[in-house]
């Protein structure tokens, strides 16, 4: 059986204006509002650091920080998803993951993504295949969103947008890569 949780103070005031507001049923006593539970003492302040520790010998500006996180995903322009689907702007390099399984995929397209942006590559063409052959479950074309919102690949990619048909439809993707 589940141990009922306690209400909040904000909500044990909005229960009680509801209460006072309630007007019970013929026989049926008004409904109380629930006790206050009992107030934990307020934390105690931590300590300054005491000398000869790790944290008084490093100042907090000496202390290591946290690396920023990349910024987020954008889905490819529509205009510019028209051209390349067209050829105005050309694909400059694709990488074919048909048949493989999901953690040789990963590592490939990881290292096919940092040498596109190592070459300064802007545009180009994933091909996971649509996933809709007997037997075949698509797991990379449902993976690859997934991958991508992933800090490794966010620091490689700026966007996705699945390709026009003349490219592989539902089965390809175009990925833009992110600049230096």
């Amino acid at each position: 059986m589940r141990r009922r949780r306690d209400l909040s103070g904000e909500e044990r005031r909005l229960w009680a204006s509801v209460a006072r507001s309630a007007v019970p049923l013929p026989g049926k006593a008004t409904p109380e509002a629930p006790p206050e539970p009992a107030v934990p003492a307020p934390a105690a302040k931590p300590e300054p650091p005491r000398a000869g520790t790790m944290a008084a010998a490093f100042p907090a500006a000496a202390r290591p920080r946290l690396a920023p996180t990349p910024p987020p995903l954008s889905p490819i322009d529509r205009p510019v998803r028209r051209k390349i689907g067209k050829g105005r702007i050309e694909l400059e390099d694709r990488i074919d993951l048909h048949g493989w399984t999901e953690a040789v995929a990963h590592g490939a397209l990881l290292h096919f993504l940092r040498s596109a942006k190592a070459r300064g590559l802007r545009h180009v063409l994933v091909i996971t295949g649509r996933g809709a052959s007997y037997g075949s479950t698509g797991s990379l074309k449902r993976a690859l969103p997934h991958w991508f919102s992933t800090p490794d690949f966010r620091t490689l990619v700026s966007g996705y947008d699945q390709a026009e048909r003349g490219h592989g439809g539902e089965g390809a993707f175009y990925v833009r890569v992110r600049r230096r």
